[in-house]
């Protein structure tokens, strides 16, 4: 597959994704909160809180989907192993480890508040250790992409 090809690609499957986490955040959450406060009237004062500490965990990974995009266009203009990918690829492990350390400080801040319930707390760290996940897998992939742009970089000086 060409790097043009590829990157129109991974382009299109970033504003898929892009699509989706707009129609979860925007009208999927809100509407989950509504029926929550519609079956259990008593947690109606948490209603906002939650949503709140959602939405912004929606702020890194629409800055990750950012850097995902720029890194599409490098790999499209072929700097696939450039120094430029290694840092926005850490910046992607980045705001994935800040994102799951917000989502577990809100849980924690919650449950301490008497918002959310132990179990929540416990589901909640399958979701953290993904995000924890992805971070460490951005991290190795920055590191292998700024080996290779290294040595991609010593052979374009060898002749």
């Amino acid at each position: 597959m060409k790097q043009g090809t590829l990157s129109r690609w991974l382009k299109l499957i970033l504003i898929g994704v892009g699509f989706c986490g707009v129609i979860i955040y925007a009208a999927v959450l809100p509407m989950m909160a509504n029926t929550v406060v519609d079956q259990y009237p008593e947690f109606a004062d948490c209603k906002w809180p939650w949503l709140i500490l959602l939405w912004l965990t929606a702020l890194p990974c629409f800055m990750m989907l950012f850097f995902a995009w720029r890194i599409a266009g490098n790999i499209g203009a072929d700097r696939s192993f450039s120094l430029a990918n290694a840092k926005l690829l850490k910046w992607i492990s980045v705001m994935a480890a800040a994102d799951s350390a917000l989502f577990f400080a809100g849980n924690l801040i919650y449950l301490f508040l008497d918002m959310n319930h132990p179990s929540i707390v416990l589901f909640s760290l399958l979701i953290e250790f993904f995000g924890i996940a992805i971070s460490v897998a951005a991290a190795v992939l920055s590191h292998l992409v700024m080996k290779a742009a290294v040595l991609q970089e010593q052979s374009d000086l060898t002749i």
